[in-house]
């Protein structure tokens, strides 16, 4: 019998919590070191998982349950798969989440119960990207909800906003969204049943059936999956949960909210809602294509504007997933190869940024760049993380953000011409406002209160080691993550084409 590893890594960061449950609630150390121990065995399978990954046969590997029957009368399987797409997803949730362990070594406000949640955090969402049952997944994305509204109402900053609105809103507009999001998928159960006769609620089972359906059911229902998952991934103009977020949670909460939470809205678009309802996909494209802009510019506009850190990077983030919407729009191999890839670089360097700021943050006791400057004199570590976190956010080659927005770029030009222009012309202003807030505050005279800081180090070097090598080996070798996703692309690529052909090209 094949060795189960999705659902070990799955269940690690489970068996840590429950071992966390039993330490007694004073031994800091033993508590970090447990998270850290769960944390570190789910991105060691991980990265065994996705070195392992045989691309030349591409499609679903590591198969799990899928013969393992849950609710009978509604086709539900705890099906578990990795394929090109959900694996550097899978990757990126434990580069995050091994770091944000790390990055929150320094929590000493009821450390358990902190570790606990989190690690039921990174379970959810690990968990949405390996389901492969939209049952399952609906599930783990729900499980998501609980533990981050606890973390940021208990652990959050009251800066800016209170901790409390930002847990608040942020659980809200993640609800409304899923609300959307399940009767979209009550809906095409229902209509894919009654077509295929018997109850199947596998990805795999559903497109089929979803080839059947007619193209004005295709387009209602690849509606109110985009709603769904575009609330998710921030898209313009359902994105304003997403900066109140990320400022009143705590470090690791915003490095995962960043890192990995948007990107289920992202990968749900593209392996759920386009997969299975490529028609309806085809002709919502272009309304994908200028929302995506209008993201891409309204946002980065809106971090040019503010003078938190938090904030700047929240709009960034924003702006950034707008051009994954963009991405998805293209429909074609070049298009979707750069939206995850996009997706994998935009969560490794958001993960970063956010974990320098914390420290900056946890050192200074503020975000407010008016109040900072020089700190790369007291602080050089973490200014060297925080300007690396910086060059990649704005594409610079050599940094792992480079390719694949170059690839978004080549694709949106193709398919929507002056359109894109003004989405590319978004990284002009990405450059100004990380530039200017990296000038305000690690460059310039140091200021004498902040002469006594130490720099990070022990434990708080784990987030910059591990991130920023991710960032720069995946800009000097691209091929390590895009001949991954485009074994996976290709063949969902074929299938878009083949489902058009059928149902008519709108």
């Amino acid at each position: 019998m094949e060795f189960p590893i999705l659902l070990t890594i799955l269940l690690a960061p489970v068996a840590a919590a429950l071992i966390l449950a039993f330490v007694p609630k004073e031994e800091h150390m033993l508590i970090k070191c447990v998270a850290a121990v769960g944390t570190f065995v789910s991105l060691a399978l991980s990265l065994f998982a996705y070195f392992t990954y045989d691309k030349t046969v591409g499609g679903l590997q590591f198969v799990f349950g899928h013969n393992v029957t849950w609710i009978k009368d509604l086709g539900v399987t705890f099906f578990l798969a990795a394929d090109g797409i959900s694996l550097p997803m899978l990757l990126l949730t434990n580069l995050i989440g091994f770091s944000a362990v790390f990055a929150s070594w320094n929590v000493n406000n009821r450390p358990r119960e902190f570790f606990i949640l989190l690690m039921l955090l990174i379970t959810g969402v690990m968990g949405t990207f390996i389901a492969h049952d939209l049952f399952i997944f609906l599930l783990f994305y729900e499980v998501v909800v609980i533990p981050i509204y606890i973390l940021v109402i208990i652990w959050g900053s009251s800066k800016r906003v209170t901790k409390e609105y930002a847990g608040m809103k942020l659980t809200i507009y993640l609800l409304i969204g899923s609300a959307f999001l399940l009767v979209g998928v009550i809906a095409l159960f229902v209509k894919t049943t009654a077509l295929a006769g018997t109850p199947d609620m596998s990805f795999t089972g559903l497109a089929q059936a979803a080839a059947q359906l007619s193209r004005f059911d295709q387009i209602w229902l690849f509606a109110l999956m985009l709603f769904g998952f575009g609330s998710l991934v921030s898209m313009w103009p359902f994105h304003s949960w997403s900066p109140d977020g990320y400022a009143g949670a705590p470090t690791a909460v915003s490095m995962i909210h960043a890192g990995v939470l948007k990107k289920i809205g992202g990968y749900g678009l593209v392996k759920i809602a386009v997969y299975m309802l490529p028609v309806g996909a085809s002709f919502w494209a272009p309304y994908m294509a200028v929302l995506g802009v209008c993201g891409v510019a309204y946002a980065a506009l809106g971090a040019l504007a503010q003078k938190d850190l938090k904030y700047i990077v929240g709009y960034s983030s924003v702006s950034h997933m707008g051009y994954v919407i963009l991405a998805v729009a293209c429909l074609d191999v070049i298009g979707l190869n750069g939206a995850v890839a996009n997706m994998f670089a935009h969560g490794v360097m958001a993960a970063l940024f956010f974990s320098m700021i914390g420290f900056i943050y946890e050192k200074t006791h503020t975000r407010w760049i008016p109040d900072l400057g020089g700190l790369a004199r007291q602080t050089p570590r973490l200014a060297a993380g925080f300007m690396l976190a910086a060059l990649a956010s704005l594409g610079l080659p050599g940094l792992v953000s480079f390719i694949p927005e170059f690839t978004i770029f080549i694709s949106s030009f193709h398919n929507y011409g002056g359109l894109a222009v003004i989405g590319i012309a978004g990284i002009i202003i990405t450059a100004l406002y990380v530039l200017r807030a990296g000038a305000n505050t690690l460059f310039g005279p140091p200021r004498p209160e902040y002469d006594h800081l130490q720099d990070i180090r022990g434990p708080e070097m784990v987030p910059l080691v591990v991130l920023g090598t991710v960032l720069v080996v995946g800009g000097l070798l691209p091929s390590l993550l895009f001949d991954v996703i485009n074994s996976s692309v290709v063949p969902l690529h074929a299938a878009i084409s083949d489902a058009l052909q059928i149902g008519g090209k709108f």
